[in-house]
C-alpha cells in the first residue's frame, strides 16, 4: 500500500472513529451539565430569576420539562431548549439533579413578612409543600430558599393564567390577599 493510501485509511478510520464517539449517547451527568449554564452546577442557581433545582424529585422535573416540551406550560426559554431532548434524557437529567440536596441561597427578605408567612404557611401550604416547601417527595417543586424574584414570577404567571394552577393551590391562593401571597413568597425564600 502507498504511503497516501495509508494515510487515507488512517484519516478515515480517525474520523469514523470519531463520529462513533460524537454519536455515542450521552451520559446523565453529561446531559445535567446542559443545564448548569441557567440553572447552575449541579442545579444550584445564582441567578434571582432561575430556579434552583438541585433536590427537586425526577417525577417533577420530568413533568416540567415535558410540560415545557408541548407548550403546556409557559416559558421565556425552556420550551425551545425541551424540544431538543426526549424523554428518556428528561429522565437521565432528573436523576442526577434529584440526588443533589437542595440549594441555599442568600438573599435580603423583609423580616416582618417572613414572621407573617410563618404564619400563614402551616394552613395554607404545609399539606403539600412539606418541611417549608424543601420536600422533594411532595413532587409539588422546592420552595425552600428559593430565589424571591423567581417565586414571585412564578406567582404572576400562575395568577395571569399562564402556568396552570393546580387545584388545590388555586383554591387556596384565590382567598389570600396580595399581602398574604408576598408574605408566604418570603418565607419560602428565606429558609436556611
Amino acid at each position: 500500500m502507498s504511503g497516501a493510501k495509508t494515510l487515507a485509511v488512517i484519516l478515515g478510520s480517525g474520523l469514523l472513529l470519531g463520529a462513533a464517539q460524537l454519536s455515542a449517547t450521552p451520559t446523565a451527568t453529561m446531559l445535567a451539565d446542559t443545564c448548569a449554564g441557567c440553572h447552575g452546577t449541579d442545579g444550584a442557581s445564582k441567578g434571582p430569576a432561575t430556579p434552583s433545582i438541585a433536590g427537586m424529585s425526577e417525577t417533577y422535573i420530568v413533568d416540567s420539562m415535558k410540560a415545557f416540551k408541548s407548550g403546556e406550560r409557559g416559558s421565556t426559554i425552556m420550551g425551545r431548549i425541551a424540544k431538543g431532548y426526549n424523554e428518556e434524557e428528561f429522565k437521565l437529567m432528573a436523576s442526577v439533579f434529584a440526588k443533589q440536596p437542595v440549594a441555599i441561597t442568600s438573599q435580603k427578605t423583609d423580616a416582618a413578612k417572613v414572621t407573617a408567612g410563618a404564619d400563614l404557611y402551616g394552613s395554607n401550604c404545609e399539606k403539600c409543600h412539606d418541611e417549608k416547601g424543601g420536600l422533594a417527595d411532595d413532587d409539588a417543586g422546592i420552595l425552600y430558599s428559593q430565589w424571591l424574584p423567581y417565586l414571585q414570577y412564578s406567582m404572576e404567571d400562575y395568577k395571569a393564567g399562564t402556568r396552570e394552577m393546580p387545584k388545590k393551590m388555586k383554591k387556596k391562593v384565590e382567598a389570600l390577599s396580595d399581602a398574604e401571597i408576598e408574605a408566604l413568597l418570603q418565607f419560602f425564600a428565606s429558609q436556611q
